[in-house]
């Protein structure tokens, strides 16, 4: 059905790491594991994963990221001309604890050498019957964390050329993907969301940068990396505010922003976080497009607590007073573990959230 996501029940895409894929990959780091063994430990944790998102009834199923170290770490380290810099902004949680983290940086001219996740699809693809999604981060990860020293400006003297070139990076990968049979692409996108936040769009504007032209600029990002997408490719773009341990980077609604990025974004649907009143509330949902569905971010991935069925189904009917129900879907707001640490929950808080989705799902749209 136009305008309908994927499936009514979703997931935005990592996963908790088993521990002993937590210790594979320290092992790794310190050359005490080789390539093939990490491999190998990867492959045996995605095909338990894959029946765990079976065995809760998900409809669309991915591999939990568990061939990255964070879910933007394995496309830097794949393409060409990227490196890694400390970033300028840092996460923090309501007690003001902060924690530092690190951001992508264009050091040289950006290109694909190789695949980045068609080694991700076609796994998923040969152990799951289900639907595979394939997530990338959104082309503004690749220069928003540093404000305005975002790459080296002898090679890039402006980010316009910087996304052209990004933006064939993105095609060149959904391409390969969609002809190995790839249906379905999300991008995480947390730099629009964090231009919500006013604190947050002050810090741009004390760097020298405007949150105006940067919501223009990333929007023209995202539809230049979709563009000559494959026919019966659908693309999402879950928007972020940041996951990291519980923590988050900014907050504020999506009323600023919404009328140009939900108008815009040349994408089917959007997966938008709202499972606290940080995100603020459903009616900047009327912005988005009769042909365009939202998958509601309703399930917290941050904290155990185990919200209430009928909770989550008054908060649909909510939602649905501004766009019709049946473009609708659920998920959990965020990954749960956007980086191999994950967030503080077990897996059996992840087993649970999960199937509330589903069993939200079918109460819901039955």
């Amino acid at each position: 059905m136009k305008g309908q996501p994927p499936a009514r029940a979703e997931h935005i895409g990592s996963l908790l790491r088993p521990k002993k894929l937590r210790q594979a990959f320290r092992a790794h780091s310190q050359q005490n594991l080789g390539d093939a063994d990490l491999c190998a430990a990867q492959d045996e944790a995605i095909c338990e994963v894959l029946r765990l998102q079976e065995d809760c009834g998900l409809e669309v199923v991915t591999d939990g990221e568990f061939r990255r170290a964070s879910y933007w770490e394995k496309f830097v380290r794949f393409t060409c001309g990227l490196t890694v810099k400390p970033a300028a902004l840092k996460f923090h949680d309501p007690q003001g604890r902060e924690s530092e983290f690190t951001a992508p940086y264009a050091q040289g001219k950006v290109s694909r050498a190789a695949p980045l996740t068609l080694d991700e699809y076609r796994f998923v693809k040969n152990h799951s019957v289900a639907l595979g999604k394939i997530t990338m981060p959104a082309p503004s990860t690749m220069h928003f964390y540093r404000f305005n020293d975002w790459g080296d400006r002898a090679v890039y003297p402006d980010p316009i050329q910087f996304f052209a070139e990004l933006g064939q990076v993105y095609q060149a990968e959904i391409r390969d993907l969609g002809a190995a049979g790839c249906r379905y692409v999300q991008l995480d996108e947390v730099a629009v969301a964090i231009l919500c936040d006013p604190a947050a769009r002050e810090k741009v504007r004390a760097a020298g940068e405007d949150a105006d032209r940067l919501l223009e600029l990333y929007i023209g990002a995202i539809n230049a990396a979709v563009a000559n997408r494959p026919p019966g490719v659908t693309i999402g773009v879950h928007v972020c505010r940041g996951n990291y341990k519980g923590m988050y980077l900014s907050e504020g609604g999506y009323d600023s922003v919404a009328e140009n990025f939900f108008g815009r974004t040349n994408v089917d649907h959007f997966l938008l976080e709202f499972d606290t009143p940080r995100a603020g509330g459903f009616a900047p949902l009327r912005h988005v497009p009769k042909g365009k569905g939202v998958v509601l971010g309703l399930v917290s991935s941050k904290t155990p607590e185990l919200e209430k069925l009928d909770d989550l189904r008054r908060r649909v009917d909510d939602a649905a007073k501004y766009i019709d129900a049946s473009h609708l879907a659920i998920s959990p707001q965020c990954g749960f573990a956007s980086t191999i640490g994950g967030n503080r929950l077990s897996e059996s808080d992840e087993r649970a959230k999960l199937r509330l989705c589903v069993e939200t799902a079918r109460a819901v749209w039955a």
